[in-house]
């Protein structure tokens, strides 16, 4: 028996998956770490936690598993992306990590846009948005220079983790996407981006493809942990596209929908030709050649933590959304927008603000409760629209995975919404399963990530779209997307400081 590892370096949490051959889950272990706020709308993290958890997964692991150390051949990774990680000529951390979600730098954003957006936007298929790393980068040389001026080394997390292991530095294509450093076509560190943000490009990894070989594991890790024999460690790529591979997302006719504090639909492209014009994310994917867009609901499972813990802080989740099937589709009239803390996707609006719109006297709680995931799943259609719109894609199937995949009443929903059939994945293992195959693509255990998945992924029974919830869902998302424009100027006003 041969196995390989994925590591998801996650946001709150390290998480170790261990599969074999047939992508069969052996074992999984995890440790959380804290995040860091020295300032409000600041988010960092000691890149040192992240090393502490992979010792304790792998000793876990090394715990649980009697054949672990014996038969383990590669170890790959999924990781939170955009977070910026810069070292010194020794290879020694400077600053804590700035992370994906850390919003300080507006100010670069706008100076990137206006001085460099539209070329920006033709190189990396993607505007300047707090989330990305060449406005932390630019952050740091304004606000830090004395960091700047130590800085000889620039990476993500996973790839931070990757040197760890390896001694080596890389980043894979995926990742590389989204630090706007990137020519999304040329697959090369861009050259008129570094010159123009006064960047050295020695200070950035070799890159490499998401299954290709950064090295072998250290030898005195190999000893630590009691390996016996020759560990790969592969590049591993971003967190969402990992997370698609793992969903089967391989091919145009297949979309994704992951709700979890933010929602994500996802759908694999072809080519970087696209032009999204900035209201979607483009990213190079794991799969060689690949590419895959993303639309992003800010508050997606938030907005529903949000309405449970405001109205119904005593009720469980399944108190809360039991019955919902009572309530008729479009919940008698009862719409909500869920930009309950802003939104992304296709409003790259910080100001504008949530809304319940319809309600009278006849609406009850579980109304408001339908009309709250609805309210969700609309905000996820907007990106199914893009796509459909600028691309001409027609999906046939969803991959719904996430909270959204928890519950059979939201399932229905989101056939209904989608007008497409919902399938959700036998057992969900996140992006800890794509790094998983990456490794077993790498060690040549199937030619391609495609083949892989057709081993390692496997979907439940499929939920249909109803055709009269379908005519209803129209004419609602019809008038869910006049609410955005109709209450801009409001929101605006109410949220100056």
């Amino acid at each position: 028996m041969a196995y390989v590892l994925g590591i998801d370096l996650g946001t709150s949490s390290l998480k170790g998956l261990l599969l074999d051959e047939q992508g069969k889950a052996v074992a999984s272990a995890q440790k959380e770490y804290p995040l860091i706020h020295p300032k409000s709308g600041y988010s960092e993290q000691d890149p040192g936690h992240w090393i502490l958890a992979c010792e304790y997964v792998l000793d876990k692991l090394k715990d649980e598993v009697a054949d672990f150390t014996e038969n383990l051949e590669g170890i790959s990774f999924s990781g939170q992306m955009h977070s910026l990680v810069v070292l010194d000529e020794g290879n020694n951390v400077l600053r804590n990590a700035i992370l994906w979600n850390d919003v300080r730098t507006t100010k670069q954003c706008a100076e990137i846009m206006d001085t460099f957006g539209e070329e920006l936007l033709a190189i990396t298929k993607n505007i300047a948005l707090e989330g990305f790393t060449l406005p932390k980068i630019l952050w740091i040389q304004e606000n830090e220079p004395e960091i700047w001026d130590k800085v000889r080394h620039m990476l993500l997390p996973k790839d931070y983790l990757g040197y760890w292991m390896t001694g080596t530095m890389h980043m894979d294509y995926s990742d590389a996407a989204g630090t706007l450093l990137l020519d999304a076509e040329k697959k090369e560190w861009s050259k008129s981006i570094l010159e123009k943000f006064h960047i050295p490009a020695a200070y950035l990894p070799e890159l490499i493809g998401s299954s290709g070989t950064t090295g072998n594991l250290r030898p005195e890790l190999a000893n630590r942990f009691g390996f016996e024999k020759e560990v790969k460690v592969f590049a591993g790529g971003a967190d969402n596209a990992c997370a698609a591979i793992g969903a089967g997302i391989v091919n145009a006719e297949t979309g994704m929908a992951s709700i979890g504090t933010s929602g994500v639909f996802l759908a694999f492209e072809e080519s970087a030709e696209q032009d999204y014009q900035g209201k979607l994310h483009l990213f190079n994917h794991t799969i060689e050649d690949g590419y895959y867009s993303m639309g992003v609901t800010l508050a997606a499972g938030h907005s529903l933590n949000w309405f449970k813990d405001t109205f119904a802080p005593d009720s469980t989740f399944e108190e809360l959304l039991e019955g919902l099937d009572a309530i008729k589709p479009g919940s008698d009239g009862l719409l909500f927008t869920p930009y309950i803390v802003g939104e992304r996707t296709p409003h790259v609006d910080s100001k504008i603000r949530g809304s319940f719109i319809g309600m009278d006297t006849s609406h009850t709680i579980k109304h408001f409760g339908r009309a709250v995931l609805e309210g969700i799943t609309f905000s996820l259609k907007d990106s199914q629209v893009l796509m459909e719109k600028v691309a001409g894609k027609s999906f046939k199937r969803i991959v719904s995975v996430g909270g959204g995949a928890k519950n059979p009443d939201w399932l229905q929903i989101q056939a209904d919404v989608f007008d497409a059939e919902i399938t959700c994945l036998e057992v969900e293992q996140g992006p800890g399963l794509g790094a998983a195959m990456l490794a077993a693509v790498g060690l040549g255990w199937f030619p391609t990530v495609t083949a892989c998945a057709d081993v390692f992924v496997a979907y439940k029974d499929v939920i249909r779209p109803i055709p009269e919830n379908v005519a209803v869902y129209k004419k609602m998302y019809a008038l869910y997307t006049q609410v955005y424009g109709a209450t801009k100027e409001i929101c605006h006003e109410l949220t100056k400081e």
